[in-house]
């Protein structure tokens, strides 16, 4: 029995595949290194270079492999880009999973897993965020994850398919054994880009807004190691192993840190107090974005290990040191 990863040579897929191996699971990755990188597909999983939305591929690969579950990871997941060029989004992101999903469905898979995103609620007007709430995606990229979660609502009442859908807040960190780690070519995330410019591969970085109605005036948000979210993507496989129903949920640790807090445990941990620029607002920034994580904690027994600002922070900084070893312009 084997776990397909698609998109485990990227960021998030990278860590949940090397979590199935340390958990003893067999695991093949289907990603076309687009965003990935070949290096960063783990030690001990089995490799395919290729598209999810390759309907005849992944039947070949369910079929040769004993593919049992899917984790779904592949996709475009730049906010800003997905409003500059809507339909690759949607073919990337919702076009491309209908096929998985039918290939899934013809290939007898009970079991699926996928990446959705805490941008399917858009702007909610109140904080902490329940799975509840209405879907209000105010981006092509929040609209194409949306998607895909109601085509796999639907799929699972019309086949032997049961999913979870795990809407991300926002994720940061690496390995804490320092085995993978956040390589993306066009980094937009706060931690990653504040480690960036501790380390020198960005001179300076910019906060963009001052005035929202928050405690320092930045905005706030709740970060998640990504070991951790990768550790509840084990727990939601065991729990449809087990019989669990269908089901969304969020994943954040149910508190925030603002911008200027972020940037200040950088530069504490980094001991380098580097350039910061003020900027405008950019447009659709909510002030406070914060997840409601009662259920996943409940239903999955999830219980994180690093809900700790500085722990995350160490661990990315570690990892920016260890990519001039790969010699990745991840800027």
């Amino acid at each position: 029995m084997t776990v397909l990863v698609t998109g485990g040579a990227g960021y998030i897929g990278s860590h949940a595949a090397l979590a199935l191996l340390d958990g003893g699971r067999n695991v093949v990755v289907l990603d076309n290194l687009s965003q990935g990188y070949r290096w960063a597909v783990p030690t001990g999983a089995a490799f395919v270079e290729g598209d999810c939305g390759d309907y005849d591929l992944v039947r070949r690969v369910i079929a040769e492999h004993d593919v049992t579950a899917i984790m779904h990871f592949a996709g475009s997941i730049i906010v800003p880009e997905s409003v500059i060029y809507p339909l690759d989004y949607y073919y990337n992101n919702t076009v491309n999973s209908r096929a998985l999903a039918q290939a899934a469905v013809d290939s007898g898979i009970e079991h699926f897993i996928f990446s959705s995103t805490a941008g399917v609620y858009g702007e909610p007007k109140t904080t902490p965020i329940l799975e509840d709430f209405s879907l209000k995606p105010i981006s092509p990229y929040g609209t194409s994850k949306m998607m895909t979660e109601k085509m796999l609502a639907d799929a699972a009442i019309a086949h032997d398919l049961r999913y979870v859908a795990l809407r991300y807040f926002n994720v940061a960190g690496a390995d804490p054994k320092g085995r993978s780690g956040q390589t993306s070519r066009k980094a937009t995330h706060l931690i990653k880009i504040a480690s960036q410019t501790a380390t020198g591969a960005r001179p300076q970085m910019a906060i963009y807004g001052e005035d929202y109605d928050t405690p320092d005036g930045t905005c706030i948000r709740d970060y998640i190691h990504v070991s951790d979210l990768a550790k509840a993507h084990i727990l939601a496989l065991e729990y449809l192993e087990k019989g669990g129903e269908s089901d969304v949920m969020n994943c954040g640790y149910g508190r925030g840190f603002s911008v200027k807090e972020v940037i200040g445990a950088v530069k504490r941990v980094s001991g380098i107090d580097f350039a910061v620029e003020r900027a405008e607002r950019r447009p659709g920034d909510p002030a406070a974005l914060i997840a409601a994580a009662d259920r996943v904690r409940e239903k999955l027994g999830w219980t994180p290990e690093y809900d700790d600002l500085e722990a995350i922070v160490r661990h990315a900084l570690d990892w920016e040191e260890s990519l001039k070893a790969h010699q990745v312009d991840a800027a």
